[in-house]
């Protein structure tokens, strides 16, 4: 014990400071949040709602796709010398939800005792936990912070006016803007 003591005297201010907020932190991270089963309960509750998430993403990605289209096509139809359109977009990527995230990092130093090693070490932890809010239902969805759009591969634009240089020129430029998509990337082709 009195070896234990001359250790502890030998430590400097800044490395007591730390060993009792490590310990202040180990304490808060063992009180229970609640009681077990309703923990249990979350967690394999969560499971099957992050499947059902990401099926909702692909399958509102297709129908974001076929508004765009549909909206591309109703705008280039009212340009002049354009005519009747058929667009089509191809996807690069389905899009994207980020979902809050409670980030907990800690660090501290351990002193090694063993034989063959002498000194101390450090060790930094750090876990997350994905923020969850309830719906109208009372279920429990990730909350989700930012969703990015599908990013977009290519665009076809079939029009009755493409016969005319600078009406490709025109819905190639239009289609630039409104999407962001390189020029190679976008094909217009004269309808029959």
């Amino acid at each position: 014990m009195e070896k234990w003591l001359d250790k502890i005297k030998t430590l400097k201010r800044e490395h007591i400071l730390a060993l009792l907020l490590c310990g202040v932190l180990l304490l808060v991270i063992a009180l229970p949040t609640g009681d077990a089963t309703s923990n249990l309960k979350t967690q394999t509750e969560t499971q099957p709602m992050m499947r059902q998430t990401g099926t909702t993403i692909s399958s509102s990605s297709e129908a974001r796709t076929r508004q765009l289209e549909n909206r591309l096509k109703e705008v280039l139809s009212q340009v002049e010398g354009i005519g009747r359109t058929e667009v089509m977009l191809t996807l690069k990527s389905d899009g994207k939800r980020i979902v809050e995230k409670d980030l907990e990092q800690s660090q501290g130093k351990e002193e090694n005792q063993e034989e063959n090693a002498a000194g101390i070490s450090d060790q930094a932890t750090s876990s997350e936990n994905t923020v969850y809010q309830r719906d109208a239902e009372g279920n429990e969805l990730p909350y989700v912070t930012e969703e990015l759009e599908p990013e977009i591969a290519g665009v076809l634009v079939i029009a009755q006016g493409a016969g005319n240089a600078v009406v490709v020129s025109e819905i190639t430029e239009a289609v630039m803007a409104l999407f962001g998509v390189e020029v190679h990337k976008i094909k217009v082709m004269k309808m029959e």
